[in-house]
């Protein structure tokens, strides 16, 4: 059963969610403000968050930069704003995804649903995913090698040279999916139709974001082996 971190400082939301998620099978974990949330995340199994924007002492976004500098774990952010620029901020920070207030449970079930199934490490076998179709990346091996670029899917591992690079569900996706002919370009759609399966919603302003995350936590390295081909797509440099 997989542990569910709900984060709001509106206790209404958090009943609510709480609610929505325990009815499809997960166990739930409360905090109040982004400080508890921290305090929860150290010393509790935390198998996913769901985090709120604006809250007290730490903010959504504060909390989110904290947990990427040593976790992966994923995050789905709930926001009042509904402005594109508060989404895209929210994404390059490491979010997994993104709703806004007010939402649907059952959408948020699915969302939380969507981004487990991303993990190779997820355990939520209770909780199907009937509109989660099949991706169509089968031509990468479960352990991949494009030159010094090594990602190994059964353990959730990706090396640049010998050295690990953290990387989110959604980015280890992404670029595992640019793993595919070698030097093919992929359309933005392509790259999320390979990771996710058809019928997959993910923008392109989305897919770009996650790429610069990418491209920066490599550049940390000295790698830059992604190429943006303009007007068509990505693709990956020997």
């Amino acid at each position: 059963m997989s542990q569910v971190l709900v984060v709001d400082d509106d206790r209404h939301i958090r009943d609510v969610v709480r609610f929505a998620l325990e009815k499809a099978g997960f166990s739930v974990m409360e905090a109040r403000d982004g400080a508890e949330a921290l305090s929860l995340f150290d010393t509790q199994g935390v198998d996913l968050i769901v985090l709120d924007v604006v809250m007290p002492e730490f903010d959504g976004l504060e909390v989110c930069k904290r947990l990427r500098k040593t976790s992966d774990v994923p995050i789905l952010f709930l926001s009042s704003c509904d402005d594109e620029i508060d989404r895209i901020v929210g994404l390059e920070l490491g979010a997994d995804d993104y709703i806004t207030k007010p939402f649907s449970p059952r959408e948020l079930v699915a969302r939380v649903k969507a981004v487990l199934r991303r993990r190779p490490t997820a355990t939520d076998e209770s909780a199907p995913c009937p509109d989660e179709a099949k991706s169509f990346d089968s031509d990468v091996p479960p352990v991949a090698q494009r030159g010094r670029l090594v990602l190994d899917s059964s353990r959730h591992q990706c090396q640049w040279d010998g050295n690990e690079i953290s990387l989110t569900a959604t980015e280890f996706l992404l670029l595992r999916s640019l793993l595919g002919t070698d030097g093919r370009v992929y359309s933005r759609s392509e790259l999320v139709d390979r990771a996710w399966g058809y019928g997959h919603h993910m923008t392109e302003r989305t897919v770009d974001s996650h790429i610069r995350r990418i491209r920066s936590k490599l550049a940390e390295l000295g790698a830059d082996p992604i190429e943006t081909v303009y007007g068509v797509g990505y693709r990956l440099n020997g």
